[in-house]
């Protein structure tokens, strides 16, 4: 248990997970990190980061959230995912524009990440992205022993090693990608 939520194994509960999430988990093999993801039960008004952690009882610095970025390039857009620690922001226009080899990068419009990802707003996570996008991810996430992040919809969440969001296809862990700040980290489409 994490926090006060009831954790369960996901592979157990796709009726708590995105269809992309629970075929992502589904490809792990029993080596790769599938038997450590859990999931809990929420309530969907509680999914955004700084309430969800209040009425869970989680820390911050054990919370991640995953957001969805977008730049232009030669008239195509560049997608990539950012997965950060709740107390930390990411350097969108520093490290990720960079990264995505793009003149400047924001956050993906709502419905456009939505419509893409397959999963619900609020909720998005690493776990079952497009094939293709890149993820990067903080080193500090990948340091937490257990993070918890979104499970593709608001009514739950997923807890898994820190350390299991390097394995994920096309994930790049990036020191630097994102900047501690005073507050909960409220930028976040996932």
């Amino acid at each position: 248990m994490i926090g006060t939520l009831k954790t369960e194994p996901a592979r157990t509960r796709p009726d708590l997970l995105a269809a992309p999430t629970t075929a992502a988990l589904a490809s792990w093999g029993d080596d790769d990190w599938g038997d450590d993801v859990l999931v809990a039960p929420i309530d969907p008004d509680l999914a955004d980061t700084a309430a969800f952690c209040e009425a869970y009882e989680v820390a911050l610095d054990a919370s991640a959230n995953c957001v969805v970025v977008a730049g232009k390039r030669e008239g195509a857009v560049r997608y990539a995912a950012c997965v950060i620690l709740a107390t930390t922001r990411a350097d969108v226009n520093g490290v990720v524009r960079r990264m995505l080899d793009v003149r400047k990068a924001s956050f993906a419009p709502m419905a456009e990440a939505v419509e893409l990802t397959g999963m619900e707003y609020g909720g998005i996570t690493p776990v079952g992205l497009p094939e293709g996008w890149p993820i990067l991810v903080d080193a500090r996430v990948i340091a937490t022993p257990y993070v918890i992040i979104g499970s593709g919809v608001r009514h739950s969440k997923i807890a898994l090693p820190g350390a299991a969001l390097a394995t994920l296809p096309g994930a790049q862990v990036v020191d630097g990608l994102a900047k501690v700040v005073d507050t909960v980290s409220r930028e976040s489409n996932g």
